[in-house]
Formats: C-alpha cells, sequence, structure tokens
C-alpha cells in the first residue's frame, strides 16, 4: 500500500478494508477516502462527517473508529492539481477499497464528460444502489408517502451512459451513417436522417446478470418480496427486451430453489387449486385469447406449462411458491404510473441505466426529494457512497442545505460494512429530529409549525438525539433492508 496519495500521508492508525472470497473484510479501524464535494458539499461534509463519527463513537465505545482520509476530485481538485480528477484519487480509492463523496460539478468545454460517471466506469462500480423510503414527517406531494419502500439497482456502466456518440455533422458520424445506411439497413426501407447525432446503446449479457444477481441477492438477504426486471423490451427488443430475458435466465437459473417468476406462480397455482387440470385448460387460463391463437402459438403455450409443471411443480407447489421470492417485470413507462398508484407492490427494482436514473428519481420526489435521497456506487472490489443530488453553488458556504442525502449515504456504507448500529442510530435519530420539525429550510417552508435550522445546526440535533438512551425507542424502527 501507499503510504500517500496527492501529496497526503494515510492515517497511521488506520487499517486497509480487503476482499477476500468475495466479501469485503472490514477492519475496527477502516480508512475510508471521502471527497467533499463540490459547492455546498463542503458544509454538508463538514456536518456528515460529525454525526458520523458521532454515531460511531457512541455504538462502539472507542472499539471502532473511522480513520478518514481526504481525497479530491472536481473543483478542489482542479484547484490544487490542474486536473478534474487525479490519478491518484482513483488509486486511493483502488486501495482502500469503500468511499464515500459528496456532489460534483461537471466540467465544462469538453474533456472528462461526468466525473461521477467516470468513477464508476474506471472502478466497475456497476450497480447503483437507491434505496428509498420513507422518514416519517417529512413534507411530500402524495397523500400515503409511507407506501413507499423501494430499492432500485441501476445498471451503472452501459446503455446510452457508455458514452459512445458522434456530433451531428461530423467525418465520425457521417461514416457511422452511411455504414448503417448503405450497409446493415439495404434492402430495407429504414434509413438514418443524414443530419443525426448518433449515440450507441450497448447492454450486455455479462452487464446485465451481474447487475440483477445482486439484486435477488439483495432480496434474499433481507427478505424482500420480490424483484421486479423494469424494461422498454416492447419498442427495444433486443437491448432493453434481452435485459429482461437474460434477467429471468439469471432467476430461474442461479437462483432456481428460492425463486419464482410471477408466470411460473400463475402455472403452480392454477394446478395447486385444482390438481385435476390438464395442461391444455392450465394454458388457457394463463394466456387470454388461445381460442384464437394459431396453432402454433397454443402448442408453445402448452409445451411452456408442461415444462414449468415438470420441473418445479415438485419443489414450488402446494403453495411454496407463495414462501418464495417473486420476480416479474413490468414496462418502464408503466412502472412510473405504479410507483405513485400502487408503490406498495414493489420493493426490488432491477434496471438498465438510463430507466433507473429517471425511476430513482421520481421515487425519491414522493419521499422528499433528492436533498435526502442516499444512493451508493457498488462493485465486485470497490464500493462508492454518494450524494445523489447536484451542487447547488448559489448556497456554498452559506451552511444552508440539507444533509441528509449524504448523511443516509453512510447510513449506507455503514450497513455496507456491517456497522449496523451505528447505521440504526444515525437512522432514528435523524428522523426523530425531522419529526420535532427542526429541518433546514427546504423542509421548514413545507411544514406547518417548523423551525428552520442551519446545515450545522441539523447535524447537532441528530448529534444531540443520539446522547438520549431512549432515542431507539422514540423513533420508529427502520429494518436494514432498505440497505446494501
Amino acid at each position: 500500500m501507499s503510504s500517500a496519495y496527492n501529496g497526503l500521508p494515510l492515517p497511521v492508525k488506520g487499517s486497509k478494508i480487503t476482499v477476500a472470497n468475495g466479501r469485503f473484510v472490514i477492519p475496527d479501524n477502516p480508512i475510508i477516502p471521502y471527497i467533499e464535494g463540490d459547492g455546498t458539499g463542503r458544509d454538508i461534509w463538514k456536518a456528515s462527517v460529525r454525526v458520523f463519527d458521532a454515531a460511531v463513537e457512541k455504538a462502539y465505545g472507542g472499539k471502532r473508529k473511522v480513520e478518514w482520509y481526504e481525497v479530491f476530485a472536481g473543483e478542489k481538485a482542479k484547484e490544487k492539481f490542474n486536473t478534474w480528477l487525479p490519478d491518484d484519487t482513483i488509486a486511493a480509492f483502488r486501495e482502500l477499497r469503500v468511499g464515500i463523496k459528496g456532489p460534483l460539478t461537471t466540467p465544462i468545454g469538453g474533456g472528462i464528460r461526468s466525473l461521477n460517471v467516470t468513477l464508476r466506469q474506471v472502478l466497475d462500480l456497476y450497480a447503483c444502489v437507491r434505496p428509498v423510503k420513507y422518514y416519517t414527517g417529512i413534507p411530500s406531494p402524495v397523500k400515503h408517502p409511507e407506501r413507499m419502500d423501494i430499492v432500485i439497482f441501476r445498471e451503472n456502466t452501459e446503455d446510452v451512459y457508455a458514452g459512445i456518440e458522434w456530433k451531428q455533422g461530423t467525418e465520425k458520424a457521417k461514416k457511422i451513417i452511411d455504414f448503417i445506411n448503405n450497409e446493415m439497413l439495404a434492402g430495407t426501407n429504414k434509413r438514418l436522417r443524414e443530419d443525426s447525432g448518433i449515440g450507441i446503446k450497448p447492454i450486455s449479457i455479462t452487464g446485465t446478470k451481474r447487475l440483477v444477481k445482486m439484486a435477488i441477492e439483495h432480496a434474499l438477504k433481507t427478505a424482500r418480496k420480490s424483484v421486479t426486471i423494469v424494461h422498454k423490451g416492447n419498442i427495444q427488443k433486443y437491448t432493453e427486451g434481452a435485459f429482461r430475458e437474460w434477467g429471468y435466465e439469471v432467476a430461474t437459473q442461479e437462483f432456481r430453489g428460492q425463486c419464482v417468476t410471477e408466470r411460473e406462480s400463475w402455472i403452480i397455482d392454477n394446478k395447486d387449486k385444482n390438481p385435476n387440470l390438464t395442461v391444455e385448460q392450465n394454458a388457457h387460463m394463463i394466456e387470454p385469447g388461445m381460442d384464437f391463437a394459431p396453432e402454433d402459438f397454443k402448442q408453445a403455450v402448452y409445451a411452456e406449462v408442461k415444462s414449468v409443471l415438470d420441473a418445479i411443480f415438485a419443489t414450488h407447489g402446494n403453495f411454496r411458491w407463495k414462501k418464495m421470492l417473486m420476480v416479474n417485470d413490468r414496462i418502464a413507462d408503466s412502472i412510473f404510473q405504479q410507483i405513485v398508484t400502487r408503490p406498495e407492490e414493489y420493493s426490488v427494482l432491477a434496471t438498465p441505466n438510463l430507466n433507473g436514473d429517471y425511476i430513482s428519481d421520481a421515487c425519491a420526489a414522493q419521499v422528499g426529494g433528492l436533498g435526502i435521497a442516499p444512493g451508493a456506487n457498488i462493485g465486485s472490489e470497490y464500493a462508492i457512497f454518494e450524494a445523489t443530488h447536484g451542487t447547488a453553488p448559489k448556497y456554498a458556504d452559506k451552511d444552508v442545505i440539507n444533509p441528509g442525502s449524504v448523511i443516509l449515504s453512510g447510513v449506507m456504507m455503514f450497513d455496507f460494512m456491517g456497522w449496523d448500529e451505528a447505521a440504526r442510530l444515525i437512522e432514528d435519530s435523524m428522523e426523530l429530529t425531522i419529526q420535532k420539525k427542526t429541518v433546514t429550510y427546504d423542509f421548514e417552508r413545507l411544514m406547518e409549525g417548523a423551525k428552520k435550522v442551519s446545515t450545522s445546526g441539523f447535524a447537532n440535533l441528530i448529534i444531540g438525539k443520539m446522547e438520549h438512551h431512549g432515542a431507539h425507542a422514540e423513533a420508529n424502527h427502520h429494518s436494514a433492508a432498505a440497505h446494501e
């Protein structure tokens, strides 16, 4: 291990997090790199780190301690090292494994497209994990925000975020358009317009299966009821449609004894309720319009029903499937409606990159917005927890911004590390602070009778709640199931 990065020596009292046999090994004194972030990130980090340290001290009485280590990206890195993302920052994350960051600006005028995307791609942080749930007292635009308790697993390295695109009018864009029109679309009535910008949308078996596998593992570990594969496969058949197919393959091939697909459940339930049901009768029950279907379609459905019953009725029948993890799928535009009208029906979502970006923010809007929405970028060997909001530079250094997103990202990080006691202490104390209507300006303006406090003042109140032994009993408890 290097003794310094970006010219700063590592804490001598800290130990490095390692990975062994696919698992993160966390010492009692881990060195955790942090990027404070641009704009309001400075105020938020100062407040959040005090909350983190107070919770660890309270929970473990000095037996555990985080050794924080600053690394640089964004404006501070540009000012110090004349680069937006120093090589040493990447090297530090590689060496130290688990880190946390505030919001970063996106450089203007070319070069790095997004520092956040770059970190994800360079470290292969293939899963963006976004738990979205309601904390009592937070103002919400919906009548029943408490029905929202969803964890979104968004593929983080592919889709349109791969950044493979060419500007309209450039020679490379022309070459791509000519190739597609003259080679790939030859003999068809389809054509790309000559004045188009071009982007590529890659979705791979590798990227899809490891993402869905992580989502299913999380659901099983935390006793969640379902995993929903979200896609636009009815239109994008070979990218998002394939995401759906490969997701089901993961469930049925790698978790066969623990999972049932929604369609399988219909077949098995029909047979459970009527043991004398024939394959043909069962098929007509699960597939409307069979009487008018072509014969080859009918035979395919009959074969599907028989295959399911032969393969898993012995293990999943007699209503045993009801105790297993349900894996289903939904069209992306439908999910946007359903997360508003019946969010309680969904538990874990597995999505391609772009869909997940939209959906996670739409969910967050119902439970307080991005100012209090945590996130994580997790791979096989590295994990970075982060604020999900922007830098809000006009509020920088004014001590007014809600630090909730970084604080709850820290809760996710402690859960990931297995430091559940510290995580619950932070979560409970923060919820109790909100219930007392002592909140930052973004919530105060929406809450009748609330008292506005500063960023640092909000942190002080959370820490104060930790000091009361009854904090856990007073607050509404939240299961670690919503965190990774």
